[in-house]
């Protein structure tokens, strides 16, 4: 009377076809993930194959059957990775998964943006959004931006193609209006960074609107020839021009940097109660003052003077 151990020819065939699967997935490249899903519904067929086995020759001679208990449960558990993995892809988390492993943070230019103005156009409005951004002044008679983004991608990702990703323009009568976008991002256990590094260039003769929504600005107005004006930007950065003819007023701001008597200050005035708000205006002049800088609810501002 022979004893026939029911799971451990299934144990070593299964092994024996992940082995062959495994190497076939490192000669060709194979994902390993397609593997496991691909892999695993062969344990049900070499299981039934010893089964069948089994039936056929207990009819031939008398056998006598015993499990084995630890070649089944890691059949078992092989099963059960497979499926967990089929699980996975259909629900797309396995996908997501594969996803952030294979990223990587990469920095990328961004893709030129130019925009020509015609007569038509006397005022620029730009709004920010997310992160800082440099504006300078230009003799150029048209709008554009450049820069670069860092950004966490997988390598087969571009996160920004074309110049419709990161910005959008839209003229309306003589105003040209400029709203700068967020870049993708991801919420939850899978979220991503991204920010960006850029500068905009705007024509110095055009009135220039910029609001700020609580994001750093720097500002390079050179010699302007109209009126510009800031609004709401978390800190701002002032580069004045050796020929420029500006003024420059800031209402209702902490701090004021610069050089020493730079800036006239003026502290505002206590409340009915005597309490001080700790805003202040300040003032700067170069030249006559023929063109106008205006600042507001922007609580740091440095002012860089060209020698």
């Amino acid at each position: 009377m022979r004893t026939w151990r029911v799971g451990t020819f299934s144990m070593g065939a299964s092994l024996l076809l992940l082995g062959i699967f495994l190497l076939f997935s490192r000669v060709i490249g194979l994902d390993l993930s397609n593997v496991m899903m691909s892999w695993w519904p062969a344990i049900l067929v070499v299981l039934g194959a010893e089964i069948l086995i089994y039936l056929i020759l207990s009819k031939q001679e008398k056998h006598f059957l015993k499990y084995d208990f630890l070649s089944i449960f890691f059949i078992g558990l092989l099963g059960t990775v497979g499926i967990a993995f089929v699980i996975f892809n259909s629900t797309g988390l396995l996908g997501k998964v594969q996803e952030v492993m294979a990223r990587e943070e990469r920095t990328s230019e961004l893709p030129g943006f130019d925009y020509k103005l015609d007569s038509s156009v006397k005022r620029v409005v730009v709004r920010t959004v997310d992160y800082p951004l440099t504006i300078e002044g230009t003799s150029e008679n048209a709008v554009s931006m450049f820069g670069t983004y860092r950004a966490q991608t997988a390598k087969r990702n571009k996160l920004i193609s074309k110049t419709e990703d990161y910005i959008y323009a839209n003229q309306k009568g003589d105003t040209l209006y400029l709203n700068v976008k967020s870049l993708p991002s991801e919420m939850g256990p899978f979220d991503s960074y991204s920010t960006i590094a850029a500068t905009i260039l705007v024509p110095k003769d055009v009135t220039v609107e910029i609001i700020g929504n609580e994001n750093p600005i720097t500002l390079k107005p050179r010699e302007i020839m109209n009126d510009w004006s800031v609004n709401g930007a978390s800190s701002l950065v002032v580069q004045v021009g050796k020929n420029s003819d500006l003024k420059i007023s800031a209402a209702g701001v902490q701090d004021v940097q610069g050089k020493d008597g730079a800036w006239k200050v003026t502290e505002e005035k206590p409340d009915a109660q005597g309490n001080y708000s700790g805003f202040k205006n300040a003032t700067y002049q170069k030249g006559e003052g023929k063109h106008l800088l205006s600042i507001a609810n922007t609580s740091n501002v440095s002012l860089n003077i060209e020698e």
